[in-house]
């Protein structure tokens, strides 16, 4: 009997361990998922603009001339979930001092080739498009990078490496993925769920991805990039609470910038673009890009 019942609980056991890992594999499927969505009209002066990825993957974009034919640019890319109209707002606050700039639709999202999320790896190859793209169309002109959340990730840890943005700005960026993930379970489940979660959907990135996790980690990339950084998160923001927010600002090896926004959660942050977003951000650009 004894032998019996071995064999069941060993059964029982191998049982739910399917169950659960079957069940985490869809539930990270539904989070990767990507979705179409509608994005806002285009209005003069703005135009759209249709861009390729290295892969092949079609972007779709918002361009708005600078002031001059040779105006320092910036190029902005949305969180997960979005689109480029997150960043309209930005852009127009950015094009009213001069600049000239580009809004993308990063690839499964808004009006882009829906694929699934990769957390900032195949978006990179979105991104280095655009920023080409920018750098061409403002004849050499310096080009910085406005990245939230998903869009920070993507300019820092894309297949082909970071974006060569002469600055960067990091808005509510996490420093690795399964901080990420943690972050987001224990929000939804508590501290133990986020611990029994974690691994179990950042591990899938090597089957889904061909990358152990340790990739998808902009606090490791910024210890590699060169250019002036300012790093902007919430101090309410459970997704990417303060102190992962200053670990990424303590990496950055050069020039760099810290605003701490008090009491903003993630959504908040990321959609930030009132009056002191734009002196901030129009002095951080002044200092690195230059004035248009």
């Amino acid at each position: 009997m004894a032998g019996r019942g071995t064999k069941l609980a060993i059964g029982a056991a191998a049982l739910l361990a399917v169950v659960v890992l079957a069940g985490s594999w869809g539930f990270g499927s539904m989070a990767a998922a990507g979705h179409a969505s509608a994005v806002a009209p285009v209005l003069s002066p703005a135009q759209a603009v249709r861009l390729k990825a290295r892969d092949g993957v079609a972007i779709a974009g918002t361009w708005w001339p600078g002031r001059e034919p040779d105006a320092p640019a910036v190029l902005l890319l949305h969180g997960v979930g979005a689109s480029r109209d997150q960043t309209v707002p930005m852009a127009e606050a950015l094009v009213a001092q001069g600049y000239g700039a580009l809004a993308i639709d990063l690839r499964g999202h808004g009006e882009s080739t829906i694929t699934d999320h990769s957390y900032g790896l195949d978006e990179g190859l979105d991104a280095r498009a655009a920023f080409d793209w920018l750098k061409a169309k403002q004849h050499g002109a310096k080009v910085g990078v406005i990245g939230v959340s998903l869009g920070g990730a993507a300019a820092l840890v894309g297949r082909d490496g970071a974006v060569p943005a002469d600055a960067l700005v990091l808005v509510a960026v996490f420093p690795d993925i399964r901080h990420a993930i943690y972050n987001r379970m224990a929000a939804l489940l508590g501290p133990i769920g986020g611990t029994i979660g974690e691994p179990l959907l950042s591990l899938q990135s090597l089957p889904r991805y061909g990358v152990w996790p340790g990739r998808i980690a902009p606090l490791a990339a910024i210890r590699d990039f060169r250019a002036p950084v300012f790093v902007i998160g919430g101090a309410g923001d459970r997704y990417t609470p303060p102190v992962e927010t200053r670990a990424l600002f303590a990496a950055a090896p050069n020039r760099k910038g810290l605003w701490l926004v008090p009491g903003l959660d993630h959504g908040e942050v990321s959609n930030l673009h009132d009056g002191e977003w734009a002196r901030r951000m129009g002095g951080f650009l002044r200092g690195t890009i230059g004035a248009p």
